[in-house]
């Protein structure tokens, strides 16, 4: 009886001390746990402290604020990313004139974004439409803005050739909506740039939260529009300074349009950071004009055919060989291209068309080059951003070419505040063919050209006006005196590199337009620095202007029926989205 007595008993002991064993055990892991919490979160709040102070940013009591989150710019609508790059500049495999206007230099391009295909009839339509709308022709103060901006469909008319069709519809009609557009000059594609930079950056904002919603449509005006430039340099005069439009906070958040925030202590403190700043990362830097480097660049698409680090030859046109008709079997001898094939020859013998068009053709008619860029080569040539000179100065700068920066700032008023264009102080170009345009709208900040503020004792620039910088100035003159008082700022006509005419357009006292035509016979030139770069051939050139090296100039105030354009964007941030590796 004893012995059974203590068995149990024992084994009772054997099962408390198992427990004890497992409840340590429990405890032991609880702690661990408990750390590796601890550990973590410690961790996390060190990653939003700063490593210049060890302050903590975005924090919700005040302190610096930082948008953390962001991951990447944004892709703008149309949009298409163009990894930059080195590549040979101006080097084209034919040149019958053996002239120094294609002197081959090595040029580096940084990462930018470049319009898919060249911008469309419908695209410059909803342009005129939003003028239109906003700024009423009727109206005296704003009859020139949408007049300024219509595409001179004249363009289309020939002396010898019946083309009424296309000047009567092919601006408007739907047959021709994705078209590209021509009879545009290349101010009139710059103002288009800016109109559409706002215009896509008044709808980011809108999504974020920060612009009413639909009040882009509903209820914009004249006195009453969306600028970027203005946003971000004085936001409440955004809109006319409608605060019912332009929120303080994005919409939804705790304190969103209101004036402020309340404390511990229940007072009502200033609201701060309530409005999207370029810090924010939302708004997108502007649509523009490619530089020539830039459309070069992007048109060779040398990608393509890249080994490692080197590129696997020069490619004669925006596609890989040395024809212009395709070798892939499913479309083996169409054309890759709208050009002109031959005299009296622009689109082939009816029933089987070569390039399936004889004026332009719609985009995306033919494949696409490497970097995904539509009608690089054919179709219409296109506008660059880039004043015309008969060389690359490479001597100067081989990074991010570009001959044409004229340097502006805001211009600031008597208040100390950025000042707005209004109706009454909205400038107006009169072009040497007579054309009047519109070089801003209200609700804009008005530029005036840099001073010695920006400039005294400065290396990289020196003035406003740089197009003529080591080309075309005085300094660039045989008959420039070094040792003059005047240093040769009164050079006499036939003394100045570029001797262009200077045609005159000016008004009488009833307003009625006098054109003044210079005929003199003694000029040298055509070139100025009002003479643009445009690249690429058209649906009315031959296969050799189809080279993306080549190069030729046009006064920036006419308009041809073989011109048109597309936008590009700087790239903020990486070379590329891509994880690099060896054989990449």
């Amino acid at each position: 009886m004893v012995n059974s007595y203590i068995a149990p008993r024992k084994f009772i002991t054997y099962m408390s001390m198992k427990l004890n064993k497992i409840m340590a055990f429990k405890l032991l892991l609880s702690a661990v746990v408990m750390i590796g919490f601890t550990s973590c979160s410690k961790k996390s709040s060190n990653n939003s402290a700063s490593k210049a102070t060890g302050w903590k940013i975005n924090d919700k009591k005040g302190g610096f604020q930082y948008a953390s989150n962001f991951k990447k710019q944004e892709t703008g609508p149309g949009l298409v990313l163009v990894e930059g790059g080195t590549f040979t500049m101006g080097k084209v495999q034919d040149d019958p004139m053996h002239d120094w206007n294609n002197t081959p230099t090595q040029q580096h391009v940084q990462s930018f974004y470049m319009d898919e295909t060249e911008v469309t009839n419908l695209m410059y339509m909803e342009y005129l439409d939003w003028l239109k709308r906003v700024f009423p022709p009727e109206e005296d103060n704003y009859k020139n803005i949408y007049e300024g901006a219509i595409p001179d469909t004249l363009v289309w008319r020939d002396r010898l050739g019946y083309n009424e069709s296309m000047t009567n519809n092919y601006l408007r009609h739907p047959a021709y909506a994705e078209y590209p557009v021509v009879g545009v000059n290349w101010i009139q594609a710059t103002e288009f740039s800016k109109w559409r930079t706002d215009r896509v950056n008044e709808s980011v904002l809108e999504r974020e939260g920060y612009l009413k919603k639909d009040a882009k449509v509903t209820e914009v005006k004249a006195e009453a529009t969306f600028s970027t430039d203005t946003y971000l340099a004085a936001p409440s005069k955004t809109f006319g300074g409608n605060e019912e439009i332009v929120l303080k906070g994005r919409r939804g958040s705790k304190g969103a349009g209101k004036g402020g925030t309340k404390n511990a202590k229940g007072e009502t403190q200033e609201a701060k950071n309530v409005y999207a700043q370029r810090s924010s990362g939302l708004i997108l830097p502007e649509y523009r004009l490619p530089t020539e480097a830039e459309w070069e660049y992007a048109a060779a698409a040398d990608v393509g055919q890249r080994e490692y680090n080197t590129y696997k030859g020069q490619k004669k046109y925006p596609w890989s060989g040395s024809y212009t008709r395709s070798k892939k079997r499913s479309i083996r001898g169409d054309q890759l291209a709208n050009f002109k094939q031959g005299k009296g020859d622009y689109g082939g013998i009816a029933g089987w068309s070569d390039d399936g068009a004889d004026i332009t053709n719609k985009v995306k008619s033919y494949p696409p080059n490497d970097f995904g860029l539509y009608d690089m080569a054919g179709n219409v040539a296109e506008w660059v951003a880039d004043v015309y000179r008969p060389i690359v100065d490479d001597e100067a700068n081989d990074f991010n070419y570009f001959r044409g920066n004229v340097y502006m700032k805001d211009k600031i008023g008597e208040d100390g505040k950025a000042e707005l264009v209004t109706g009454e102080t909205q400038k107006f170009d009169t072009m040497p063919n007579g054309k009047i345009i519109a070089r801003n709208f209200p609700g804009q900040i008005a530029q005036v050209p840099v001073d010695e503020k920006e400039t005294y004792l400065r290396q990289n620039f020196d003035k406003s006006d740089e197009r003529n910088y080591r080309d075309g100035d005085k300094q660039s003159s045989r008959f420039f005196d070094f040792g003059s008082a005047e240093e040769g700022d009164k050079l006499k006509d036939d003394q100045r590199m570029y001797d262009s005419p200077k045609h005159n357009v000016s008004t009488d006292s009833l307003g009625n337009m006098i054109r003044k035509y210079d005929k003199s016979n003694k000029r040298t030139t055509l070139v100025n620095d009002d003479v643009r770069v445009y690249k690429g051939g058209s649906w009315k050139d031959r296969a050799y202007w189809l080279d993306p090296a080549q190069r030729r100039y046009f006064p920036q105030d006419m308009a041809t029926s073989y011109i048109g354009f597309r936008c590009a964007m700087s790239r903020v941030g990486p070379k590329s989205d891509k994880k690099k590796s060896a054989r990449n």
